[in-house]
């Protein structure tokens, strides 16, 4: 096993704390760092597993930290949660980064969801955004206009 420096540790914990696998991981210290570790290794920097159980009391309370810190941001369905699906956005425009066209649509996809177009809120006004005006039938339609500061024209 590879000795690793602090910023390595910090993110495979944090990774690991974030849910993602062990290989995931791996892959991303050898794309981020240029090391080559084994997912084993990596195994080891999370403290929920039996390979984990002699992390150091720092790394163990940052993961810890991470971990509810992440959890709080998501619900029982994970992908229900724009925290969730703009993370898969991310790492799918990290695999198809030479992919042009993808890698668009992608992008678009995160700008839809961050935008909220995927939401079941409408909004209803009136014309020009003005709130959407009602008439009485039991008040005169003059003390209507009146109260509106409009002048009724009489022919």
């Amino acid at each position: 096993m590879a000795a690793l420096k602090e910023p390595v540790k910090i993110f495979i914990v944090q990774s690991l704390a974030c849910r993602d696998t062990p290989q995931e991981v791996a892959d991303a210290v050898k794309q981020e760092f240029k090391i080559e570790i084994d997912r084993r290794q990596c195994a080891s920097y999370d403290p929920t597993k039996l390979a984990g159980k002699n992390l150091s009391k720092k790394l163990s309370d940052f993961f810890h930290k991470t971990r509810a810190d992440f959890d709080a941001g998501l619900i029982d369905i994970p992908i229900a949660s724009k925290h969730y699906r703009l993370k898969q956005y991310q790492k799918q425009l990290e695999r198809n980064a030479k992919n042009t066209v993808m890698s668009l649509k992608i992008l678009e996809q995160a700008a839809k969801d961050v935008g909220g177009q995927f939401t079941n809120r409408q909004e209803i006004t009136g014309k020009d955004g003005k709130p959407i005006e009602t008439v009485n039938s039991s008040v005169p339609t003059e003390s209507y206009l009146k109260a509106r500061g409009q002048v009724l024209d009489e022919y």
